[in-house]
């Protein structure tokens, strides 16, 4: 079986071009949501991130995402040692995870796969861009934030351009017909090569 690595700044659309690989029936592991999955049951996890950020980081034991964020975002330090405690953590149980399927490729959609310089860890990666004007309303709209707030949470990620000359495959995510166009075409390529 073969491990695929899907990526994308914020707002490429990374996530509606996950769902098109569902909807070819390829297992996706949602690396965000497993996170937070893990963020919220782990007591190993909740321990290392309070030690980390104060009680703050859980309201009434339910993670506090906002405050999480509010104090990792401009905190190059402390961002690096919360990926550090849950990183590892969501590697291990996606790698669980893909052992349980059967199919000839996995996608795993995460965030950060070359600013982690993770990207030896898969056989091969696809990275979802669109122009910076769009990725930016994309999120405004979706998260309800300001300009400014999107701009700061790009700063941590690295340019597109540097990240395509490192991906196997990329899509530019514009229109959305072309993407599944685009998306189809790559599972039919995957397909071969995983079986190879």
């Amino acid at each position: 079986m073969k491990i695929v690595g899907l990526t994308g700044g914020i707002g490429s659309g990374k996530s509606t071009v996950a769902k098109m690989f569902r909807e070819l029936g390829v297992p996706v592991y949602d690396s965000d949501l497993e996170a937070k999955q893990l963020m919220s049951e782990s007591l190993e996890i909740k321990e290392a991130i309070v030690n980390l950020l104060g009680d703050e980081a859980y309201l009434e034991d339910v993670l506090n995402r906002a405050y999480i964020a509010e104090k990792v975002f401009n905190d190059k330090e402390k961002l690096q040692s919360l990926n550090a405690i849950v990183h590892p953590a969501v590697k291990t149980h996606f790698l669980k995870w893909a052992e349980s399927q059967t199919s000839p490729y996995v996608v795993q959609e995460t965030a950060l796969i070359f600013e982690n310089r993770a990207q030896e860890q898969y056989d091969y990666t696809i990275l979802i861009t669109a122009p910076l004007e769009l990725r930016i309303q994309r999120t405004v709209e979706r998260d309800n934030a300001t300009i400014q707030q999107v701009l700061d949470r790009m700063k941590n990620q690295m340019d597109d351009n540097k990240k395509a000359d490192l991906a196997n495959f990329c899509i530019v995510n514009i229109e959305m017909e072309e993407t599944k166009k685009r998306v189809s075409e790559l599972h039919a390529r995957l397909m071969v090569l995983a079986n190879q």
